[in-house]
């Protein structure tokens, strides 16, 4: 048999098999690339309460404690002699002495972000030989993908243009990035 049939099997049958990691990559690098100042894998919740003012850091911890809808506190430390912060499970808070008012932040994790963000990042064990098994494969889809496609639409016809486009597009974006 020829050696295109069986590229052709080994793309399609190969391609198949990693479309479910192509997903994953995918959908976590757009959340990745777009992380901005939050992290996508942790929603926050902003809140305010109003205490009483000009509390000392225990009468703080008293009154913090008593209301059970608040978050644990773990720990408070003066910012300066207006502030202080307010070290909680899961956030952070400031309390303003001359009023009294509480900001606070919770953050809570999207479990499913979460877990896809860290298999893109290759941050659970024994992740790397599947990863490395999807870098594989996508240098062998990249391969057969240049030679299984004949004729004018192939890789001596229309489809160098495309390559040629395909790889100017990361020399030009780092060649502009350096020199700006």
């Amino acid at each position: 048999m020829k050696i295109s049939y069986w590229l052709r099997v080994i793309h399609r049958d190969l391609g198949f098999l990693v479309v479910g990691l192509a997903l994953v990559y995918g959908l976590s690098g757009i959340l990745l690339n777009h992380i901005g100042e939050k992290d996508p894998a942790f929603r926050t919740e902003e809140r305010s309460v109003q205490l009483s003012p000009l509390l000392t850091q225990k009468e703080l911890t008293t009154a913090w404690t008593v209301n059970k809808t608040l978050p644990p506190l773990k720990k408070i430390f003066p910012i300066d002699e207006n502030h202080s912060r307010l070290m909680l499970e899961g956030g952070v808070g400031v309390y303003t002495v001359k009023t009294g008012q509480v900001d606070y932040e919770t953050h809570s994790k999207r479990a499913f972000i979460y877990w896809i963000n860290r298999l893109h990042y290759n941050k659970v064990k024994g992740w790397s030989p599947v990863a490395d098994l999807f870098a594989v494969s996508l240098l062998v889809l990249a391969i057969s993908g240049l030679v299984i496609v004949k004729g004018k639409k192939g890789l001596s016809g229309s489809g160098k243009w495309y390559l040629l486009a395909g790889l100017l597009i990361p020399i030009v974006y780092t060649f502009v990035s350096i020199c700006v």
